[in-house]
């Protein structure tokens, strides 16, 4: 068993053979934190690179640029519609391996352009225990997944992260967008902009680990179960499921299994 020092070596010993790296960078703690390493590593041969999507969360993106910042990388922006693809927008079960393919073939070229060595992204062992159809895309395409290979797993890297003093230590995971559909519903605009306005309430209202299940007519929220008394309290039930209502939702479901991350898998 290695330690979480030898780990990160063997993490710093990855980037630093790789000369110079592309990180595809969302803000989210992995990538974080694999960015700060290949800065550390690699000065300005590292390079991140945030997806402007319909896809992400709100705020994602200027989040990414702050944290970019503050860590002196170079930050670019590729904006990608993966619902101009209709065969992702249809939602299919591979819909991540469709969605992956196309992204990385991008930040390939982008790559190739920026006379980078290799693109580099923010996988770790937990990842292997889901449903994870983007996997293959990767090792289709030669995309590196340094933290994998380092056997860096996500506590690992909560840990190294505040150790680090990254704000990003103990943010909560924020899957994207796409995957509050359940698989064969097609993702329209309108659908996720209801998703995101779901979940931007509950987060206006405290709450910071949440999904809203997009079932069509019907919102499911998933919370982690110790809050769900306080959703579920008379003023705040009442609020969200008006707003929700207003939204677009006819009806609001809460899920008495709580919050889990991939439940649509």
């Amino acid at each position: 068993m290695h330690s979480l020092q030898e780990k990160c070596a063997h993490l710093q010993e990855i980037l630093r053979a790789a000369g110079s790296v592309l990180v595809a960078f969302s803000g989210g703690v992995d990538s974080t934190f694999l960015l700060k390493m290949a800065v550390d590593t690699l000065g300005s041969r590292a390079v991140a690179l945030t997806v402007d999507s319909p896809f992400s969360p709100s705020g994602e993106l200027d989040g990414a640029r702050e944290l970019a910042g503050r860590m002196g990388a170079r930050h670019l922006v590729l904006a990608m519609d993966p619902l101009s693809l209709p065969e992702l927008a249809a939602n299919p079960r591979e819909r991540c391996y469709l969605c992956k393919v196309e992204l990385m073939k991008r930040c390939l070229a982008i790559a190739a352009e920026e006379g980078l060595g290799a693109v580099v992204e923010g996988s770790n062992l937990d990842d292997l225990a889901d449903y994870r159809p983007g996997k293959r895309a990767l090792e289709e395409l030669g995309i590196r997944s340094p933290m994998l290979e380092a056997g860096l797993g996500k506590g690992d890297i909560r840990a190294k992260s505040r150790e680090l003093g990254l704000p990003t230590w103990d943010k909560p995971s924020m899957a994207c967008l796409a995957s509050r559909f359940p698989y064969g519903m097609e993702i329209t605009v309108a659908g996720l902009a209801m998703v995101r306005a779901a979940e931007d309430h509950l987060a206006a209202r405290g709450f910071r680990v949440y999904r809203v299940r997009h079932h069509g007519d019907t919102a499911r929220i998933e919370l982690p179960e110790e809050e769900l008394p306080r959703l579920l309290a008379g003023d705040l039930r009442r609020e969200v499921v008006a707003t929700f209502r207003t939204i677009g939702f006819r009806y609001v479901t809460v899920d008495l299994d709580g919050y889990r991350s991939g439940s649509m898998n």
